[in-house]
């Protein structure tokens, strides 16, 4: 997330970006030396940062697996980050194909990068807005192509409302993106916490990047689910959401990770 001064359209490569660091702690390749420095850092600072994205990651994958498998194909991925395959939208196809992703970020080289690998198949659109503005997301013609607000939609906003301060209302945010949803609409919301561990030293690394980083407790992410119901397991570090198999040692995973449903109106016909 740019910080503010920064136009969206501006590509800034002299400081670190969140999207690249974290391409570069999954161990992509599209990233710049001042990311990888800022990735090493983060490294020393909290050893375990690289396997918490990773954990992240495969929640992501599990989530989407749950909400295709739930009936929902259209996907709108806000905060996508740089393309890693399996991308949203090959996860989804491996449940049910036919499905549409809007993959939304506010960093120009993501977008380059997602325009030249996933291309535009009438299923698949990438945007370039900030979640800051959730209107401008909203309307984006780019998102109505692939989108239709009429129908469930499965919003995703993974490991991105941590680069959202308390100053910029993250909970507003998050109230005008579910008035838009429809009943039986989903959100896949992941965060990351130091309720396990003090986390300054790697917070700080985030000081000199385009975007700082706002951890917060379980009690305080769980509030931006308002509105929605959690399905089970409900909000939990991301090892423990419905894992394949024996989960990972959570003791050192810093993310919680949740998804829930948008209920219908009382009285209404909507289910």
């Amino acid at each position: 997330m740019p910080q503010h001064g920064t136009q969206a359209n501006e590509i800034d490569t002299s400081r670190p970006h969140p999207a690249r660091i974290y391409d570069y702690l999954l161990g992509g390749k599209d990233n710049y030396l001042v990311d990888q420095e800022a990735g090493d850092a983060l490294i020393a600072a909290a050893p375990e940062v690289r396997p918490s994205v990773r954990a992240n990651r495969d929640f992501l994958h599990r989530a989407v697996r749950y909400v295709v498998g739930s009936g929902v194909h259209q996907i709108l991925d806000i905060g996508t980050g740089l393309p890693t395959s399996p991308n949203v939208h090959e996860i989804a196809d491996q449940v049910s194909s036919g499905s549409r992703v809007a993959y939304v970020d506010n960093d120009p080289i993501v977008k380059v990068h997602a325009d030249a690998l996933l291309g535009h198949s009438g299923q698949t659109e990438v945007v370039l807005a900030d979640l800051r503005k959730p209107r401008s997301i909203l309307d984006h013609p780019g998102v109505r192509a692939v989108i239709d607000f009429e129908q469930p939609v499965a919003l995703l906003l993974v490991a991105v409302l941590h680069f959202i301060t308390d100053e910029e209302e993250p909970r507003g945010i998050l109230a005008e993106l579910h008035d838009a949803l429809p009943a039986g609409s989903f959100l896949v919301l992941s965060h990351a916490t130091d309720d396990f561990a003090e986390r300054s030293e790697a917070q700080a690394v985030y000081n000199n990047a385009s975007a700082t980083m706002n951890l917060r407790s379980r009690s305080n992410i769980e509030e931006f689910f308002a509105g929605f119901e959690l399905v089970e397991p409900g909000l939990v570090q991301v090892p423990l959401w419905r894992p394949e198999g024996q989960p990972h040692q959570t003791s050192d995973i810093g993310f919680y990770g949740g998804v829930a449903r948008k209920a219908p109106v009382p009285g209404s016909s909507d289910w």
